[in-house]
């Protein structure tokens, strides 16, 4: 019988040695949810060196909202590299759409929407990239309670992102202590800075889990409602979009220190964009607009209406748009991305209109948070396209120029190759840098420049001055 005891007991430790390799993924779940999510290969896609994941993550179990994401490692030495987190504005845009298909991901969309290219300047080769569509109801990102979409806004924007990351910092624990930036555009100016304040209050009350933030980039920024807005409006009269009559009736007529704007002061801004703009791309008045349909043009005229109407600004909407709606709504795409498992009752959108028309609380100004944020150390870099007329260079320096920050390196012109790439200048707390040529997605206009200054903010060192 003791003897018998024995073998049973050397049994039992047997099967619980053999099972403690194998469990630990089913027991923790992270490790095996992360395998769950890796991407064999998207169709139409060339062959990479590099690993890609995608899925989603519940950031509200009461309400049901997920958060869709798309992780592409770095393509050289990916465990040594940073983690980017992307996010663009909107507020309602896709980072899948904008972010990773047109500007910083591996990836181009081809016409038909049927086959992938290689991006020569993907900031991969650089960091590893995490896109995440933010908030719930931007591309495949959902919530099962349908008032979500209705009633978002900056606040649960930053919270539900915080709680992303923390969740899938436990699904890859490999990132969990590498160093950690965020990057985005155009309203991302609100999401990166606000998800950053929320990480570094996180970081002050609780060690465990510690997020490892460094710092964060932004481009064609939206910073400060009245600063911006006047520097918007200057913008348009000294590139002669608009005539000196309606420059002067738009500031006689808008103060642009409060919420909303009087009828006047609408109707000034209306006439404006009907009579005088013209079709032109606002995005990057210097390139061809797009030839689009009329409900995309009038759904385009819309958002472009509400720029300085309602103190927004809103997702750039050129002819490639077009191809990411069509690769993403292909059901052997979404089956490769894990995207859409619930069955969504919409389409994917670069843009969701719904959020765009019920976006609740916008904070007015971001000039309070940088304060707060360049105390703490952070490394801050916002940059410019000079040619984007929606969120335009002018718009940028008024808002940075209310921080009074001391000057530590003159305005001076940078060099991507042999050419001026654009100018900066360096602060005590921030750099500052336009990127010549480039519109309000400075990486699909000028990629080069783009990630050029990429690799100088990670390196934590001043654009090339030669």
């Amino acid at each position: 019988m003791a003897t018998e005891r024995k073998k049973g007991y050397l049994f039992f430790v047997i099967v619980i040695y053999f099972f403690s390799f194998s469990l630990p993924s089913f027991i923790s779940g992270a490790p095996h949810q992360q395998e769950l999510d890796r991407i064999e290969s998207l169709p139409g896609q060339p062959t990479v060196n590099f690993s890609q994941f995608s899925g989603y993550v519940k950031v509200n179990q009461k309400h049901g909202r997920s958060l869709f994401y798309w992780l592409t490692e770095a393509s050289i030495d990916p465990a040594t590299k940073p983690l980017i987190l992307w996010l663009n504005g909107g507020p309602g845009c896709s980072s899948i759409a904008y972010g990773a298909s047109e500007e910083i991901g591996p990836f181009r969309i081809n016409k038909t929407g049927s086959k992938l290219y290689l991006n020569k300047y993907s900031w991969n080769r650089e960091a590893n990239i995490l896109f995440l569509e933010s908030p719930a109801g931007v591309g495949f990102s959902y919530s099962n309670t349908s008032s979500d979409l209705k009633d978002s806004g900056d606040e649960r924007t930053a919270r539900d992102a915080l709680i992303f990351l923390l969740r899938w910092f436990e699904r890859f624990p490999q990132y969990k202590h590498r160093d950690f930036y965020i990057a985005g555009e155009s309203y991302a100016g609100h999401y990166v800075p606000q998800l950053a304040k929320k990480i570094h209050d996180h970081n002050k009350v609780s060690s465990k889990p510690f997020i490892n933030l460094k710092g964060f980039l932004v481009g064609n920024a939206v910073i400060d409602n009245q600063y911006d807005n006047i520097g918007t409006v200057t913008y348009w009269w000294s590139h002669a979009i608009i005539s000196d009559a309606t420059y002067q009736s738009i500031r006689s007529l808008c103060n642009f220190t409060g919420t909303s704007n009087t009828p006047a002061c609408d109707h000034a801004i209306n006439y404006a964009m009907n009579h005088e703009f013209g079709n032109i791309d606002q995005y990057n008045i210097y390139t061809p607009s797009c030839a689009m349909p009329s409900d995309m043009s009038f759904n385009r005229s819309r958002r472009l209406k509400n720029i300085l109407l309602r103190g927004r600004v809103y997702g750039y909407d050129p002819c490639t748009e077009n191809y990411a709606e069509k690769y993403f709504n292909r059901l052997d795409v979404q089956r490769a991305m894990h995207a859409n498992l619930t069955g969504i009752p919409y389409k994917w959108t670069a843009c969701s209109d719904v959020l765009i028309k019920s976006w609740k609380d916008s904070q007015f100004s971001m000039l309070p948070t940088y304060k707060e944020l360049i105390a703490a150390g952070l490394r801050i870099w916002v940059f410019s396209g000079d040619t984007d007329s929606v969120v335009p260079v002018t718009a940028t320096r008024f808002s940075l120029n209310h921080l009074k920050l001391p000057v530590k390196t003159r305005w001076y012109p940078w060099y991507s190759g042999n050419e001026v790439g654009g100018w900066t200048e360096v602060y005590h707390g921030l750099t500052f840098a336009t990127v010549r040529g480039a519109g309000h997605e400075v990486p699909l206009f000028q990629p080069k420049r783009a990630f050029r200054l990429f690799r100088s903010f990670l390196a934590g060192k001043e654009l090339p001055k030669s």
